[in-house]
């Protein structure tokens, strides 16, 4: 096969995986996508037992337990959302780029859960339609906001903040540490190292009304960052690691 039909071929596998996922978000109805899920977070529960060492989980309580929210979280290894999926009782709705859908059988997971496929480098409006299709059914959406996977926080694309403007969903930050090296055998040396663990902090909703512009947004992001940053160790907290730079102008408590 010639590298033009190579590259027609995976654009074709993309424009499919996307339109049936437009399909699905255009009329999203939480009941459907249950009974798969219950079983994918059965298998999860038996993985994550087996594969997994959970070090430490705080703050659950602050996740609703009805109701739509969007839980966004800094993103170390490609295990993350599952391992939120697993330490939670409500599901959740993740992100992912939209090249996670072709990998050799893990690209299953994303297919049967009906993550959102998302393309990176651009305006992805179609996935940001299926955001808010996802928050308006009163479901839990899993962003990292800075759409790629980081040892440490670097500045985050506005997405986040304009789906939570636009939906009124409260919004969870989540820190993630200890996933990368997992899933690893017991007894490894990466089981030796140490474990994952995840901590929820307080909800909160953005001020700001429903038309807000791109500097009121780009604040929004920056102030929720920093909500983010002080939940992990130092080490993670990149460009927001001066927490006495953060401020709360548009952060209303919940």
């Amino acid at each position: 096969m010639t590298t033009d039909e190579e590259k027609q071929e995976h654009t074709g596998r993309i424009a499919a995986i996307r339109g049936r996922v437009a399909t699905s978000v255009s009329s999203y109805v939480h009941a459907r996508y249950e009974p798969i899920r219950r079983i994918l977070r059965a298998a999860i529960r038996i993985a994550a037992g087996l594969m997994v060492r959970i070090k430490h989980v705080e703050g659950q309580e602050y996740v609703p337990s009805s109701g739509p929210a969007i839980l966004y979280s800094n993103h170390l290894a490609m295990i993350d959302p599952v391992i939120v999926i697993h330490v939670l009782p409500r599901n959740i709705v993740p992100l992912a780029k939209i090249e996670a859908f072709h990998y050799p059988v893990i690209g299953l997971f994303p297919r049967l859960w009906n993550v959102i496929p998302v393309r990176r480098g651009e305006v992805d409006r179609q996935a940001l339609r299926a955001c808010l299709a996802v928050l308006q059914a009163g479901e839990i959406l899993w962003i990292a906001p800075e759409g790629t996977r980081r040892p440490s926080l670097l500045h985050p694309k506005d997405g986040m903040a304009y789906l939570a403007v636009r939906s009124g969903a409260p919004l969870v930050p989540t820190a993630i540490d200890g996933t990368p090296g997992y899933p690893a055998l017991p007894f490894s040396r990466r089981w030796r190292q140490g474990g994952i663990s995840v901590r929820f902090g307080r909800p909160f909703r953005f001020k700001v009304g429903e038309r807000a512009d791109r500097r009121q947004l780009t604040q929004m992001t920056v102030e929720a960052m920093y909500q983010l940053a002080a939940l992990l160790p130092p080490e993670r907290r990149g460009v927001f690691a001066d927490l006495s730079k953060a401020t709360q102008e548009t952060i209303e408590w919940l």
